[in-house]
């Protein structure tokens, strides 16, 4: 099984979850740290202590970053991955909000570069969407769905030009699942292509505050 995880909820406000995804680190393709829509302005210790635990336990970590679509600067954007790295020894980028048409393809591809001389391991794009095509072949790994259990189940569709990519190469996140239906969204996922998922049963206005009962080992999702 491969979650991503993003927990959005400080670890001070929520500290049994943030043990019980250290205990589970072995079930994650990684785990999306966001102590304040980005690294913040500063170190916070509770999130220094929570990486410094999570790597010790084998997780990929990826510092959140926000691309507003386009229109954050490049250089903001690249400065905010380097104090994840900087901060909390960061593996990785998860970049939220990225641009999925083929207009801002070349404004996506300058970042990612920038990216990597800074010695960004892994990248992971979030249009949250399927974007133009040229998109997946600049991460590690692309956010093709991102949205509510109901419409992944009666609205979702795939384009053809997915099927030239490895499913690991795809997640799917997926919020308001029913508890019992969460083995099923992992299943699911991986029937559309996408070896990674990460279903959760939260709601917005923040669905990432709490972990997934596929992580937690409250459901099997290996059937």
């Amino acid at each position: 099984m491969s979650l991503l995880v993003p927990l959005y909820v400080h670890p001070a406000e929520d500290p049994g979850a943030w043990h019980r995804l250290i205990a589970s680190a072995d079930r994650t393709y990684a785990v999306v740290l966001n102590p304040a829509d980005g690294p913040g302005s500063a170190p916070d210790p509770a999130y220094t202590a929570a990486a410094r635990a999570l790597r010790a336990a084998g997780a990929r970590l990826l510092g959140y970053v926000d691309t507003d679509y386009g229109v954050r600067d490049r250089a903001l954007i690249v400065e905010e991955a380097r104090r994840h790295q900087t901060w909390y020894a960061a593996d990785g980028c998860f970049l939220d909000r990225v641009t999925a048409g083929p207009e801002g393809l070349p404004a996506c591809r300058r970042t990612v570069r920038e990216l990597r001389r800074l010695g960004t391991g892994t990248v992971v794009l979030n249009p949250g969407v399927h974007p133009a095509p040229g998109y997946a072949r600049l991460a590690d790994l692309t956010v093709t769905f991102e949205g509510h259990w109901t419409t992944y189940v009666s609205a979702f569709t795939r384009p053809p030009w997915t099927a030239r990519h490895p499913p690991d190469r795809f997640c799917h996140l997926v919020y308001g699942v029913p508890e019992a239906l969460v083995p099923l969204a992992v299943r699911t996922a991986r029937e559309r292509g996408a070896a990674v998922s990460g279903p959760v049963t939260g709601e917005p206005p923040n669905p990432w505050a709490g972990l997934s009962p596929a992580l937690t080992g409250q459901e099997d999702v290996e059937g």
